[in-house]
Protein backbone atom coordinates (compact mmCIF):
# COMPACT_ATOMS: atom_id res chain seq x y z
CA UNK A 1 0.00 0.00 0.00
CA UNK A 2 1.65 2.68 -1.40
CA UNK A 3 2.01 5.90 2.26
CA UNK A 4 -1.51 8.12 -0.02
CA UNK A 5 -3.27 5.52 -0.45
CA UNK A 6 -2.54 4.49 3.65
CA UNK A 7 -3.49 8.22 4.32
CA UNK A 8 -6.49 8.60 2.81
CA UNK A 9 -7.78 5.01 4.03
CA UNK A 10 -7.14 6.28 7.74
CA UNK A 11 -8.87 9.56 7.00
CA UNK A 12 -11.94 7.42 5.57
CA UNK A 13 -12.22 5.30 8.84
CA UNK A 14 -12.20 8.73 11.48
CA UNK A 15 -14.71 10.10 9.06
CA UNK A 16 -17.03 7.02 9.20
CA UNK A 17 -16.13 7.14 13.31
CA UNK A 18 -17.42 10.45 13.09
CA UNK A 19 -20.86 9.44 11.42
CA UNK A 20 -21.33 7.06 13.38
CA UNK A 21 -20.58 8.55 16.79
CA UNK A 22 -19.20 11.65 19.04
CA UNK A 23 -15.37 11.65 18.33
CA UNK A 24 -12.60 13.75 18.73
CA UNK A 25 -12.46 14.67 14.95
CA UNK A 26 -9.99 13.83 12.06
CA UNK A 27 -6.53 14.35 13.66
CA UNK A 28 -3.14 14.66 11.29
CA UNK A 29 -2.11 11.05 10.14
CA UNK A 30 1.80 10.66 11.07
CA UNK A 31 4.55 8.31 9.74
CA UNK A 32 7.73 7.57 11.64
CA UNK A 33 10.46 6.93 9.47
CA UNK A 34 11.88 3.66 9.14
CA UNK A 35 8.78 1.95 10.91
CA UNK A 36 5.87 0.47 8.66
CA UNK A 37 2.35 2.09 8.82
CA UNK A 38 0.59 5.08 10.06
CA UNK A 39 -0.74 6.44 13.43
CA UNK A 40 -3.46 8.31 14.07
CA UNK A 41 -5.41 9.01 17.16
CA UNK A 42 -9.12 9.58 17.19
CA UNK A 43 -11.41 9.28 20.93
CA UNK A 44 -14.83 8.20 20.39
CA UNK A 45 -17.43 7.91 22.59
CA UNK A 46 -19.56 5.23 21.65
CA UNK A 47 -22.46 5.35 24.17
CA UNK A 48 -23.39 9.05 22.73
CA UNK A 49 -24.54 9.16 18.84
CA UNK A 50 -22.66 11.59 16.48
CA UNK A 51 -24.02 14.89 16.47
CA UNK A 52 -26.42 15.92 13.36
CA UNK A 53 -25.14 19.27 11.73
Amino acid sequence: MQINEAKTTARAVMAELEQRWATSGITPVRREPGTPGMKVRVYADIRRPATMT
